[in-house]
């Protein structure tokens, strides 16, 4: 089948969007599909695209394709790169377009339905209600002009949970949803790294138990829960330390600055972005994984942490139930106090941490990696490709084909 993947930006800094568009396009790839994927050119991000795509199973059989980004205020569609969009929509067979609010998804789904392509679209919780209140006015509009036609027009939509899917429901958008989650590939994670390696190249950190906070140092991601809570905690037990991982995305500021006023500066350490073997370096030698997080879709970074054996507390917000349901964390109400709860059950127990990294691990390899999930969404694509070709084969311009 030859597939065409649609997002916005293969940045490692925008999250887990590129992320996850890689490594589904990588998983199909490798399954013997024919399988492009195209998003805006970042010349100024290379280096750290090209780092990011290393190790990935299956990538160098992906066609990576991006086209210069689109024009004034990010609305107007270059001739080239419009061209070379139809190009590859033409070429597809099925195309899966990942995120809501960019002119290169509204676009491509135009030629999608010019060119009588199905078009699969996972809104990564770009739907999500508290994702709709931020520039409220201005997507409210954007889905006026142009955007709900885009959802509308869709084949099938992928919601990465199911209550993803169900607070997508009073929007009342017309295709069908499928629920799947994301994954990891097990061959990006083992062998794990040597359990001390973080710890050596962080000295500072000496022997003492310490949660780890890798995402984007978003106001979505709840930094100012984290910080509270981790005030909270040091209450109860003094040797605990807080590392957090990520680029900044404009919250860096305003969580140091929390911080400090908090008193607690000494035991936090914020070290930037980290990728690859050395995000899992950080994994394997923290003690709880925390992700405070306002809305999620389907986090990466926790299925990362779990599959590393890592434990974790996460808000209800995360949307990612099964944390709880199978003893691999702690899932709480988005406070302070909750959070602090949370990190001290797990902290305080260190056979329980163990029961619950072993069960993490057991929870990622039986329900979560990129092929039994790439394999899924392939029937998906046969589906809608199948239906598309029954439409078209009976109608044309309003008239039975012969």
């Amino acid at each position: 089948m030859n597939i065409l993947h649609v997002v916005v930006s293969l940045d490692p800094a925008q999250g887990g969007l590129p992320a996850v568009a890689l490594r589904l396009a990588a998983a199909q790839a490798a399954a013997g599909h024919e399988v492009t994927l195209t998003c805006h050119d970042a010349p100024a991000q290379k280096d750290a695209i090209d780092r990011s795509l290393k190790g990935i199973p299956g990538i160098d059989r992906v066609h990576l394709s991006p086209v210069p980004a689109a024009l004034t205020l990010k609305t107007i569609v270059p001739r080239a790169t419009s061209g070379l969009l139809g190009l590859h929509v033409q070429h597809a067979e099925v195309v899966h377009l990942h995120g809501v609010w960019d002119p290169i998804n509204h676009h491509v789904s135009v030629l999608a339905r010019k060119f009588n392509r199905p078009y699969v679209l996972t809104p990564h919780g770009m739907l999500d209600p508290w994702c709709l209140r931020q520039r409220w006015l201005k997507k409210r509009l954007a889905m006026w002009l142009a955007y709900r036609a885009m959802l509308d027009g869709a084949a099938c939509l992928h919601a990465l949970n199911r209550d993803e899917a169900d607070l997508m429901r009073p929007l009342r958008i017309r295709p069908r949803v499928e629920v799947l989650p994301n994954g990891v590939f097990l061959e990006e994670l083992e062998p794990l790294p040597e359990p001390g390696s973080f710890r050596q190249r962080h000295p500072e950190l000496g022997s003492d138990p310490y949660v780890l906070f890798l995402s984007r140092l978003h106001f979505k991601k709840g930094l100012d829960f984290l910080a509270s809570s981790f005030a909270l905690l040091l209450k109860r037990i003094p040797s605990a330390r807080l590392v957090v991982a990520g680029p900044d995305g404009g919250e860096q500021a305003n969580f140091e600055r929390e911080v400090e006023r908090l008193g607690i500066s000494r035991r936090v350490h914020v070290i930037g972005p980290i990728w690859g073997r050395e995000k899992f370096a950080a994994m394997i030698d923290a003690d709880v994984f925390c992700l405070p997080s306002r809305q999620e879709g389907f986090s990466m970074a926790v299925t990362e942490a779990l599959a590393c054996g890592l434990p974790a507390v996460i808000s209800r917000e995360c949307h990612f139930p099964e944390v709880e349901e199978v003893g691999a964390g702690v899932v709480t109400p988005l406070s302070a106090e909750a959070v602090a709860e949370g990190l001290t059950h797990v902290l305080a127990d260190r056979e329980r941490r163990h029961a619950m990294g072993v069960a993490g691990r057991g929870l990622v390899r039986s329900r979560f990696t990129w092929p039994v999930i790439a394999d899924r969404l392939l029937q998906i694509y046969q589906e809608v490709v199948s239906h598309s070709h029954g439409q078209t084969a009976r109608f044309d311009n309003g008239k039975e084909r012969k």
